[in-house]
């Protein structure tokens, strides 16, 4: 199940549920959406099985756990072979406090998401990126003020 047309009003209704609450038991669901507790179970099954349901997780709250700071890097690279690209992966996976990271098109390469402490706690992890990954061109670190939206939640396609 990839296509979103094969998605229909009632999988989206039980995708907005578990999008609010994955501690959701399947009757409830069932209940808010118009369906019996086995005719919602089977379609949960469905959209798991089909790959739109990836993962259910507990969402933590990074301030209330000592991560109160948000930091986007900008990294620029001037190399782009494979190899090189394979370090760059291990680097970055091997650094738990980086939970984001994508491959960007147009002036910046990558952009982290990390979650850290503090200043002092990010430049520690700043030096192991630059230690674990060559040939990093440029490496520019943006601190979040503000969280002024935050979801997880994906929107239904128009």
């Amino acid at each position: 199940m990839n296509a979103e047309s094969q998605l229909d009003s009632l999988d989206w209704s039980i995708l907005a549920q578990l999008q609010a609450d994955a501690s959701l038991a399947v009757h409830e669901i069932g209940e808010r959406v118009g369906l019996s507790h086995n005719a919602c179970w089977r379609r949960i099954r469905r959209l798991e099985d089909g790959g739109v349901i990836a993962r259910r997780v507990a969402l933590l709250d990074p301030a209330r756990i000592g991560l109160a700071t948000t930091v986007f890097v900008a990294v620029k690279t001037s190399r782009h072979d494979p190899e090189w690209l394979e370090a760059f992966a291990r680097g970055v996976a091997s650094i738990d406090e980086v939970i984001e990271c994508h491959r960007m098109a147009g002036d910046v390469d990558y952009l982290l998401k990390l979650v850290v402490r503090d200043i002092a706690h990010y430049d520690r992890i700043y030096r192991r990126l630059i230690a674990a990954v060559p040939d990093l061109a440029d490496v520019s670190s943006s601190f979040s003020m503000e969280r002024m939206k935050h979801t997880t939640a994906l929107p239904r396609p128009v």
